[in-house]
């Protein structure tokens, strides 16, 4: 006998459903119980199918509602349904999938998904072949309906579909779905390229072998009046160019002409995705050769799509120019992720301005992001080339009067800024001074772009004489820094940071005005903008380093810091941006932040200790414990890295005082790779400062350090790389029992062939003056960014080795040709360095007798041979 409801049960249900559709929360709150209640039945699930398939007299939100509450008991507790149950539910499913509701049938697709992804794919053998025998129905609505089916579970399981446990059903579906894309509804043809394109990206064998139908079929429906089958064919052309370029390029040419229609698409979501294949092209090989005839259509093209719309306008509040006095909304406000101190030389951007800088609150991708990203990576592809295409257009709307383009037009500019630097150097003179009047635009949305492609252009202008651009530059930015519009001062205060970390020093004329503004804008911000305020400050520490350190500046700007530092709970995340600050201030003010110290310090071995501590209780006790936010130990054992560094010596009484030793033993196993990584950061900084506390733990320490030096986690190894070299200078032969802890992974790391740059530059292998990045360095203690050592400080590592080898020079018999490698790779080391190499080259040749050296450099590369004789006299 099929399962029948009962009369006073249906009714039951669908007071409740009625009652879950009301605004008032007790209700809700009493609907939220009786659901508990009513899950304990199990043909409860049945009465929710049953009003979903068959009750028809309900309206379609109720019936669809019914459903969904199914679908969340179908993804808690599937596996518990009795199989009756189960069965009747699948049973349903299947017969009604053709309900004449879209709504319905979008509900019971998205319900057979969830079955199916609760591993029932397996379990339920006659899903598949039954959904693709029902796309054969002459009826349009089953076979819609199917089709929708089809497509969530091609969506949630496209690996599953093409593996043999469930006997590669691709096989049959693949070809099935081809023969659709010729069907007379638009909605089907477009489900079916949707489905077929959840395989491109995992080269789906059945989809290989259909490779030449699929892109016939493609190439039939290009100009399909249904927008939304032109977006599936532009994004299945877009995933092609990435993983079947093979099969393109006979065919490029009219390829690149429909994408260029298409991108002009009167419906945004087609223009939008054909949009992607610029970018996706940019990165092919080919893309030269393939695009450099179209480039005369292609560019005005993009530099059009980044004009605002009248919707994009609308929601950035384009008219609106006053709005600093109004609060953030807490969703405004991006989540901050901490980055971590490193002990390298690579030079990362912390805000390189994406494209989307200049309209963040559009988080969402569009046409202007995307024509705007399109044109930065093909500048970089074309360099010149492409200026002759851009320059006309250029001139037209940096001075036309509609704001909207000329705000596009200094989009373009800061777009292409990278890639068209050298082509652009004869127009700058010209265009600064522009961009720099456009700063006092009356329109917000002018204002805040031309701030980010000043930015862009920051390097070029650092350059010349500060008198001509430097100047007015920063002048007119400040302004900006205290716009009345909330975009404005963040586009400023970003461009700002960005131009601190390129001028570094000759910042230094105008620190008591750069002061002023800063401080002032604190009492000026809300929430959001506040975060970016830090950051400029503390970039602004690490540019001009110790010229800040004087009395008047750090009356200035002290205060304001230290009571945001008072303001700030332990367990609110603003801490983490003004941390950060802090650390930067702190490395830059020296023996300046000395009466600010003590209260700073304490604070951060609290929040050490606090959040060691609850993640001891969560371990113990996962099911009553929260597991705690590590970034506050992060981001506190960073700020303590800074003290330590900027204060010295003076920073020893602070750590007598306090249990910071025993805290960083513990940090230093955290299972949580950057808090290893900042750990051993402190451990360096803390050896140098104040090695007396440091030395009683080496013993407990070492071991740690040695099983850390795993290039894996690229950071942490190239911290604790660097710790050991500042512990081996103060140890000097005191080191011996240690050497075999660290020796052989130090060596193996020096003689990778592919270890990461940065790592390189720790444990010493790069030349001091070859680094590519060098050029970004201002005078050595003026760091253009906040994780980053001295120059002369890659070397330590380095000379820990040597230190270790002078302390046990036996041990390192067999890797002896590595440490010859790596000695001749250094173009100029430091006299006292050199020396280093000298004696152990010459002790090592000594011990092991002239035959067995000869033998020995018999092995050695002819080049290697000459350098080491040249050098060092071997």
């Amino acid at each position: 006998m099929e399962w029948q409801p009962d009369e006073q049960g249906l009714q039951q249900v669908l007071q409740l459903l009625k009652d879950s559709q009301s605004p008032n929360t007790a209700t809700q709150r009493v609907v939220q119980d009786k659901l508990k209640q009513l899950n304990q039945f199990p043909d409860f699930n049945n009465y929710l199918i049953f009003v979903l398939t068959r009750l028809k007299s309900e309206d379609e939100p109720t019936r669809s509602l019914s459903g969904l509450i199914l679908k969340n008991n179908v993804k808690a507790h599937f596996q518990s349904f009795p199989p009756p149950v189960a069965d009747f539910i699948k049973r349903e499913c299947l017969n009604h999938l053709g309900d004449n509701s879209s709504l319905i049938r979008a509900t019971i697709g998205i319900l057979i998904t969830t079955i199916a992804s609760k591993g029932e794919l397996q379990m339920w053998p006659e899903l598949l072949p039954q959904l693709c025998n029902l796309l054969n129905s002459e009826d349009y609505n089953t076979c819609e309906g199917a089709f929708g089916a089809l497509q969530k579970i091609c969506e949630d399981s496209s690996e599953l579909l093409d593996s043999d446990a469930l006997n590669r059903p691709l096989n049959v579906m693949i070809p099935k779905f081809l023969q659709f894309f010729k069907h007379c509804s638009p909605k089907i043809r477009s489900h079916a390229i949707a489905c077929v394109n959840q395989f491109i990206m995992d080269r789906a064998q059945a989809l290989m072998e259909n490779i030449d139908t699929f892109i016939e079929h493609l190439f039939a429906l290009a100009a399909d009046e249904e927008p939304e089958v032109r977006r599936n064919v532009c994004r299945a052309l877009v995933m092609l160019l990435e993983v079947r370029i093979d099969r393109l390029l006979p065919h490029m040419h009219s390829i690149i002409q429909y994408m260029l229609q298409r991108t002009q698409d009167g419906d945004e979501n087609v223009a939008l995705e054909a949009c992607e294949f610029w970018l996706t092209l940019a990165e092919q090989p080919v893309c030269k050769e393939v695009l450099t005839a179209h480039l005369v259509q292609l560019i005005p093209i993009l530099v059009h799509g980044m004009r605002y719309s009248e919707i994009d306008i609308i929601l950035l509040k384009g008219d609106v120019e006053e709005d600093e006095a109004v609060p953030d909304s807490e969703q405004d406000i991006k989540p901050r992720f901490h980055k971590s101190r490193t002990v390298t030389l690579a030079h990362e951007e912390p805000h390189d301005g994406d494209e989307d800088d200049d309209d963040d609150a559009l988080s969402d991708w569009n046409l202007r992001k995307c024509s705007a990203a399109a044109l930065d990576v093909l500048a970089n592809v074309f360099r010149e080339e492409l200026l002759p295409h851009l320059l006309p257009l250029l001139k037209e709307l940096l001075f036309h009067l509609e704001w909207v383009v000329k705000e596009s037009g200094i989009l373009v500019l800061g777009a292409i800024a990278e890639g068209c630097m050298q082509g652009m150097v004869p127009y700058l003179p010209e265009l600064v001074p522009h961009l720099i009047r456009c700063l006092a635009d009356r329109k917000a949305l002018v204002r805040s772009i031309a701030c980010w492609t000043l930015s862009r252009y920051a390097h070029w202008v650092v350059a010349q004489p500060p008198e001509l651009y430097l100047k007015p530059l920063m002048t007119e930015l400040l302004q900006r820094v205290l716009d009345g519009n909330k975009r404005v001062q963040e586009a400023a205060c970003s461009a700002f940071a960005t131009l601190e970390e390129e001028a570094c020093t000759e910042l230094v004329p105008y620190l008591s005005f750069i002061l002023d503004t800063l401080v002032f804008a604190f009492g000026k911000y809300q929430h959001k903008n506040l975060l970016i305020l830090y950051d400029a400050i503390g970039t602004l520490a690490d540019s001009v380093g110790h010229h800040l350190n004087q009395p008047e500046y750090i009356q200035k700007l002290m205060p304001p810091l230290i009571q945001k530092w008072n303001e700030l709970k332990d367990e609110d995340k603003d801490l983490f941006p003004l941390l950060e600050c802090l650390s930067s201030v702190a490395t830059a003010l020296q023996s300046g932040f000395l009466p600010y110290c003590e209260p700073v310090y304490q604070r951060c071995v609290t929040l050490v200790q606090k959040t060691l501590a609850q993640a001891m209780m969560y371990n113990q006790h996962p099911e009553q414990y929260e597991a705690p936010d590590k970034d506050f130990m992060i981001v506190a054992l960073d700020l303590l890295s800074g003290l330590a560094e900027g204060l010295g010596g003076h920073v020893e009484q602070l750590v007598a005082r306090s249990n910071v030793m025993t805290l960083l033993f513990q940090c230093m196993q955290d299972t949580m790779p950057e808090v290893r990584q900042s750990s051993f950061a402190l451990l360096g900084d803390l050896t140098k400062a104040c090695f007396v506390h440091v030395k009683p733990c080496i013993a407990e320490f070492m071991p740690i350090l040695g099983t850390n030096l795993n290039p894996e986690f690229i950071s942490v190894c190239n911290n604790a790389t660097w710790a050991i070299g500042e512990i081996c200078m103060q140890m000097g032969a005191e080191m011996q029992p240690y050497v075999p802890l660290v020796l052989n992974n130090l060596v193996e790391i020096i003689n990778r062939p592919n270890t990461p740059k940065t790592l390189l530059e720790n444990t010493g292998e790069q030349p001091v003056g070859g680094t590519p990045q060098i050029s970004h360095f201002c005078p050595p203690r003026c760091t253009s960014l906040r994780n980053i050592r001295d120059n002369e400080e890659k070397d330590s590592a380095f000379r820990g080795v040597c230190l270790m080898i002078g302390a046990n020079p036996g041990g390192v018999a067999q890797d002896f040709i590595f440490f010859c490698d790596a000695v001749a790779s250094w173009l100029s080391p430091k006299e006292d360095l050199r020396e280093m190499f000298y004696k152990i080259l010459h002790g090592f040749r000594a011990q092991v007798g002239e035959e067995n050296w000869r033998r020995f450099s018999e092995q050695l590369p002819p080049l290697l041979k000459e350098r080491l004789a040249a050098f060092y006299g071997v």
